[in-house]
């Protein structure tokens, strides 16, 4: 497994000219396993690098704990063809994900696959705490920056990223992997790890934004989440309870705001 995010495959271009044959950079995808105190709880297709923020971020915007502290270890561990991100968590914590009873085995980009009621799947998305406006130029300037830091993307062309914006629209982290939700996830991690974005932040995404991007972006403070692609419904239903400033389609010169325009100035 390479540590760039991508991998050289052999390929047969045809032209109208004729054929040749050559080596094709492509994004890695691997099965990851999230294994909690021992007790495997989901199986995701990745991108197998920055794990150790995946693991992070998805243990904090899937609610497994509340805070960060609560999360004792982590390690990250080939095993066969796929990898394994062990986590070490409270105690409490570890009791209550065995009685949410869930098992997710997700394909790239499913944030849901495997829960097994209606209630989990729609859970109530907690508001974000004194949200701040966002500044247009903001959004675009973040957005705007986002291709320079997507060096996995640049390989192979493959790979969503997810970054976290100042209020003044300066990127401080970005991640990326061929599954949007992931991206987030990592994202998430890497704020953990480094004490979390600072107040007024927002999240920029290279994807469509749906209600599990929403939540995700909820769960890490963004006062806003900007995508360069359409919303759903539910995202945007999310977004209002949330108090999140849904912002979509995002591209030359020109942005929509669905949830919270209030909140968007010029």
């Amino acid at each position: 497994m390479s540590r760039d995010g991508s991998v050289r495959r052999p390929a047969r271009r045809l032209t109208a000219g004729g054929s040749e044959m050559l080596e094709e950079t492509v994004a890695e995808e691997v099965a990851v396993a999230l294994v909690y105190n021992g007790i495997s709880h989901a199986v995701m297709m990745a991108t197998p690098c920055d794990l150790e923020d995946f693991g992070r971020g998805f243990t904090l915007t899937e609610r497994i704990v509340e805070r960060p502290s609560e999360i004792y270890d982590i390690e990250v561990e080939p095993v066969g063809r796929g990898i394994e991100v062990r986590l070490e968590i409270a105690t409490q914590r570890m009791a209550g994900l065995q009685e949410r009873r869930r098992s997710l085995v997700g394909r790239t980009g499913c944030g849901l696959c495997g829960v097994d009621s209606l209630d989990a799947a729609l859970r109530t998305v907690a508001a974000v705490t004194s949200p701040h406006p966002v500044a247009r130029r903001s959004i675009e300037r973040a957005m705007a920056g986002l291709p320079g830091q997507q060096k996995i993307n640049r390989s192979n062309g493959a790979a969503h990223a997810a970054g976290w914006a100042a209020a003044d629209g300066t990127l401080v982290a970005v991640r990326e992997d061929v599954g949007r939700h992931n991206a987030l996830d990592k994202l998430a991690g890497a704020l953990a790890r480094s004490g979390g974005g600072e107040a007024g932040g927002f999240v920029v995404v290279t994807s469509r934004c749906s209600y599990e991007m929403v939540q995700k972006a909820a769960a890490i403070g963004a006062s806003a989440i900007a995508a360069v692609s359409a919303p759903t419904s539910l995202a945007i239903e999310t977004a209002e309870q949330a108090g999140v400033a849904l912002v979509a389609f995002v591209r030359e010169g020109r942005l929509t705001v669905y949830a919270h325009a209030e909140r968007i100035t010029e």
